[in-house]
């Protein structure tokens, strides 16, 4: 059922929030029309059956279902529902201030209206407030409403080309009743964000296209190995498959690709799901590989009987010097009788079928390596974490990985670029199968400076100790980031910028670090410690002789971080590095105080401070010092506590492996793992963490 006419009022203009969901969601629809009979009628949708929907938010929702923008849950609808109905107060003029107020607020610690992704509830309040022109854009600039901006630019950013494309047809319409032309791609244009004349619009990294989608059509898959925890590599490959998923409105599953017994185990099933929920990723259901061992064994043994595989006894040693000189296998123009005779050893795990492998009988001459007859089936006597003894033998990935994806419905399967020569083996494995062709779309590793995201290093680290576990705040799995201080919103906005490219970069921590600085920042506390070793007192002549305590915000740009009480007093601490910068008679500024004049220093015998005495000065400018110092009141009140820093685990910002052991490796790169290096502070106020 689609939809056939897309009308308003002749005396109205048309529903921007609707335009611009739609434009969003990739929804096709007819240029709007005004409607020349009841000037009082609603925005309507009419569809090619004849019904039809009126009513601006009863059209939003509707393009909030379709494309899955309209909560997860019953209780997520209703949150969005509270906006739409709270929306229609930015087009009241004597309201409008308040209510970007009222949204500021409560964007403090968010990214989003609802949960963590875009919904009609965003669309609805970012068209009310681009839809009042000159008003939006005063206050906008304005920065009277820092955390509403941010979120208006952001959204603005991630949509440019849909929602440009929206203002232009909203503006053509509500000026002349003519719809304006879309700016094709490619033109210039000016972003709300950037004023700068004749910037070209850029699209968002992650909006291309898969090969051959068809909306509602798409299923997709998330495919990890249980044999460690979740890191921020896979985060890149869940959050790309989540956002096609959503952006063609298919379908996304999980699957546990759990083929080898002997790196696997059900707590790194469980602490997988835990990383993807943590990660909020929707999806259908949870499969496993494992699911089909009956099927691919039958598929194994189809393909010997076929001539397409055969069974290898050759030392592995020696298959892999032959497979790079391209010379064939003693065994590969064996008859089939007796490759089936040794496909039975192996599946009874016998002495005999230990020393076999089932391989493809694809090209030992390809120059492509990948394609020269690759192992499918391998035995391995040790249990599976989930069933058990049950079977001796177990599929390679390469060749599990079609078969499942294309039995399971999967259209198109992401893999990062590391994978690319063996995408041919896919293919052509998948052709000998005789199964329907699953599209492949590449998009590139994720490398960070400083670390290694091989999950078979990473375990090095956690059963040698040199680390706490994989939460280890160190390591750049999941948990680990998040107990170091990330916020999921973060790492989603980070993933998202580095899109579905195919570009090889090698990205910088500090860049996830900024983000998540500007998202926590509007909400986190803020507190003054000082090293206890490396304090020095400052003893103020005409300062108050009786403490007094005064409450002031925590934040000065951010009201919602609450408030703190600062006490006062005529000695108080200021961090040695900072009493060594100042000179005799220097106008200094005491931060949440103000001015103080240092009359005179005091030094030990080997020249450092040791002692400051000056006067307050409050009436001199702060704006006129330049030096400024945070400081702690010479009181019983003050909180000792250890200061944690972490370094990173390798020294080497860019690390390559060659042919090297892992402990060679580690000899090299590796520097003396400590937890952290601890420093005793004094501080004030009450401290979490």
């Amino acid at each position: 059922m689609e939809i056939k006419d897309f009308c308003f009022a002749s005396d109205s203009t048309p529903p921007l929030s609707v335009i611009a969901a739609a434009k969003v969601a990739s929804l096709t629809l007819p240029p709007p029309t005004a409607a020349a009979a009841d000037s009082a009628s609603l925005p309507a949708f009419v569809f090619s059956n004849g019904l039809k929907l009126q009513g601006t938010y009863v059209l939003l929702r509707y393009i909030g279902r379709v494309a899955i923008l309209y909560g997860q849950d019953p209780f997520q609808s209703s949150q969005i529902d509270q906006w739409l109905d709270y929306a229609p107060v930015l087009s009241v003029g004597s309201e409008f201030e308040n209510a970007c107020n009222f949204i500021d607020n409560y964007l403090q610690s968010r990214t989003f209206l609802v949960e963590h992704s875009l919904s009609i509830a965003d669309i609805a309040i970012w068209s009310g407030l681009a839809g009042t022109g000159l008003r939006w854009e005063r206050w906008r600039k304005s920065k009277k409403f820092p955390n509403l901006a941010r979120w208006f630019n952001s959204i603005f950013d991630e949509y440019s080309d849909a929602l440009n494309e929206a203002i232009s047809t909203y503006a053509g319409k509500k000026g002349s009743g003519k719809p304006a032309a879309a700016k094709p791609k490619g033109q210039q244009v000016v972003s709300g964000d950037n004023p700068e004349k004749g910037k070209a619009s850029s699209r968002p990294s992650s909006e291309v296209d898969l090969p051959d989608a068809e909306i509602g059509k798409v299923c997709l898959r998330f495919a990890p190995e249980p044999s460690g925890y979740l890191h921020i590599g896979h985060s890149k490959a869940a959050l790309l498959n989540q956002y096609f998923a959503q952006r063609y409105q298919g379908q996304m599953i999980i699957r546990f690709d759990d083929t080898n017994p002997s790196k696997e185990s059900n707590e790194f099933v469980d602490n997988l799901l835990k990383d993807i929920e943590t990660l909020s990723i929707k999806y259908e259901t949870v499969t496993h590989t494992s699911d089909y061992f009956p099927q691919l064994m039958e598929m194994a043994e189809s393909l010997i009987r076929q001539g397409k595989a055969y069974v290898d006894d050759t030392p592995r040693e020696q298959m892999q010097k032959e497979r790079m000189d391209g010379i064939e296998s003693k065994c590969r123009s064996n008859n089939v009788e007796e490759h089936l005779k040794l496909w039975k050893e192996m599946i009874t795990g016998s002495e005999r079928g230990l020393q076999c492998c089932v391989r493809g009988k694809l090209d030992m001459q390809d120059p492509n390596k990948s394609l020269r007859d690759p192992v499918y089936y391998r035995c391995n006597p040790v249990p599976h974490h989930r069933i058990g003894s049950k079977y001796k033998i177990y599929p390679t990935y390469d060749f599990a990985c079609p078969f499942v994806d294309s039995v399971e419905g999967i259209t198109h399967a992401l893999r990062s670029s590391e994978y690319h020569d063996r995408n041919a083996q896919y293919d052509r494995i998948q052709a000998d199968m005789g199964l329907r062709k699953v599209h492949i779309y590449e998009f590139s590793r994720l490398n960070m400076v400083y670390t290694i995201l091989s999950k078979r290093h990473l375990r090095w680290f956690v059963e040698n100790g040199k680390v706490d576990g994989w939460d280890d705040a160190r390591f750049p799995t999941v948990q680990g980031i998040v107990r170091r201080g990330l916020k999921i919103e973060a790492l989603v906005q980070f993933i998202l910028e580095q899109g579905a490219s195919k570009n090889l970069n090698l990205m910088e921590w500090d860049k996830l670090w900024t983000i998540n600085k500007k998202i926590i920042d509007p909400m986190c506390p803020r507190h003054t410690a000082v090293i206890e070793e490396q304090r020095v007192p400052l003893t103020l002549t005409n300062g108050p002789e009786q403490p007094f305590v005064r409450i002031i915000q925590r934040h000065k740009k951010h009201e919602g971080a609450g408030e703190k009480a600062t006490t006062y007093t005529n000695r108080i601490w200021i961090d040695h590095a900072d009493a060594e910068s100042i000179s005799v008679n220097e106008e200094i500024t005491l931060m949440d105080w103000g001015n103080a004049i240092v009359k005179e220093i005091e030094k030990d015998q080997d020249g450092k401070v040791t002692h400051l005495s000056g006067v307050l000065h409050l009436e001199g400018s702060v704006k006129t010092t330049k030096l400024k110092f945070t400081w702690l009141p010479d009181t019983s009140e003050l909180v000792n506590l250890t200061l944690v820093d972490f370094d990173y685990l390798i020294t080497k910002k860019k690390v390559i492996l060659h042919l090297w052991t892992l402990e060679l490796f580690v000899l090299f790169l590796f520097k003396r793992v400590q937890l952290c290096d601890s420093l005793k502070l004094v501080y004030f106020e009450n401290f979490s963490c």
